[in-house]
C-alpha cells in the first residue's frame, strides 16, 4: 500500500481496527469501522476488508448475524497492548471521531419514538427520552392518522429537549383556571 498517511501496511490497520473496536460504545457495522479508520490516508478499502476478515478469523472481532461487529477480549488484550504503535496523531484524530460517533449511539438510545396502529384505526405514537442517570419523559400520544403518527415521531426525534422543555413550561406554568 502506498499510501501518504502514517499506516503504513495490514498490521498498523489490524492495530486501527482494534483500537477503534475497543472504544466504540456498542457492537457496529462494518461501514462504520471504516469511516472510523479512514481518519488516516494510509488506510485503503481492501486492504480494510481484508483485516477485518483477518480479525474476525482469529477470534479479536465478533461479527453477528446481523452484521455487527464487536471486539473480544483477546481482541481488548492485544489492543491494549498494540496501541501505542499507532502513531500519536492517528490516535487523536481517531479519539475524536470515536467521540462524536460515541455521541450519535448514546444519544439513539436515549431518543426513542415510534408508533403503533390501534384496533380502532388510530395510531399510539410512543416518545421516551432519557439522560445518563435514567428517563426522563415517557409520553403517549393518540393520532388519528399514520401520517400524523410519523409526523410526531420525527419531530420528536429531531428536537426531543425542546419539546420536554415546552411540556415542562406548560407544567409548571399557571393556568388561566388557577388564577381566580
Amino acid at each position: 500500500m502506498a499510501g501518504r498517511g502514517f499506516i503504513h501496511d495490514k498490521l498498523d490497520i489490524k492495530f486501527l481496527i482494534l483500537y477503534i473496536a475497543a472504544r466504540i460504545i456498542e457492537p457496529v457495522p462494518f461501514n462504520t469501522i471504516l469511516e472510523l479508520a479512514l481518519c488516516d490516508d494510509g488506510v485503503d478499502y481492501f486492504d480494510f476488508s481484508e483485516c477485518m476478515r483477518d480479525l474476525v478469523t482469529t477470534d479479536h472481532l465478533t461479527l453477528s448475524e446481523d452484521g455487527l461487529y464487536a471486539i473480544t477480549e483477546k481482541g481488548i488484550r492485544n489492543s491494549e497492548i498494540c496501541e501505542s504503535s499507532l502513531p500519536y496523531s492517528v490516535r487523536l484524530r481517531c479519539d475524536r471521531d470515536l467521540e462524536n460517533w460515541n455521541r450519535k449511539l448514546r444519544r439513539k438510545h436515549q431518543v426513542r419514538a415510534s408508533y403503533a396502529k390501534r384496533e380502532n384505526g388510530t395510531y399510539t405514537v410512543h416518545m421516551a427520552l432519557d439522560d445518563d442517570l435514567g428517563n426522563i419523559m415517557d409520553l403517549k400520544l393518540m393520532a388519528v392518522q399514520e401520517n400524523m403518527a410519523q409526523v410526531f415521531t420525527q419531530r420528536f426525534q429531531k428536537n426531543p429537549e425542546y419539546i420536554f422543555t415546552e411540556i415542562m413550561k406548560l407544567m409548571l406554568s399557571e393556568t388561566p383556571d388557577e388564577s381566580n
